[in-house]
Parts: structure tokens; C-alpha cells; sequence
């Protein structure tokens, strides 16, 4: 899917019943109507916070902070070692 404005490539959400490309905040299909999954909620109670101290992003299971994308797969493992 594209932008009709600037021509660039959109993040799409595709339908799991239809196939049909949704925007990704759409709530219900453009096609069937059936209603589009939701994205997990964050556990803010075990949260991992980007080590970065300009940073306020958080590291998801890969180890890569939500905002500024780097990978500290390190500091997970140090952290699970601790305890």
C-alpha cells in the first residue's frame, strides 16, 4: 500500500479472514468487516527500560529498545543472570 500523497510505502495490516491490506490502526477490515486483531499490551510490570539515558524506549524480547532500535541482547543476558 502506498501513500497517495507522497508515494511512499505504508505499513499495512493484513487481514487474517480476507487478506485485505488495512491501515494499522484500523479497528475492523476494509474488505470483510470482520474486526482486525489487537496488538499485546506492553507488561509494564517486567519491562526492560533502554539502558541509554537520553533514551525512553523499552527492549523487547529480541533486545532491541522500541525507539532508538538498538540491540543491548547483552544487557538482557546480564540481567537474567543477576537474578
Amino acid at each position: 500500500m502506498f501513500c497517495p500523497h507522497c508515494g511512499g510505502e505504508l505499513q499495512v495490516l493484513v487481514c487474517p479472514d480476507c487478506g485485505a491490506e488495512n491501515l494499522p490502526e484500523a479497528v475492523f477490515c476494509c474488505r470483510c468487516a470482520n474486526r482486525l486483531p489487537e496488538e499485546d499490551p506492553l507488561d509494564l510490570a517486567n519491562r526492560v527500560l533502554c539502558p541509554d539515558g537520553a533514551c525512553i524506549g523499552v527492549l523487547n524480547a529480541q533486545g532491541e529498545c522500541s525507539a532508538c532500535g538498538y540491540a543491548y541482547k547483552n544487557v538482557i543476558a546480564a540481567e537474567s543472570e543477576d537474578g
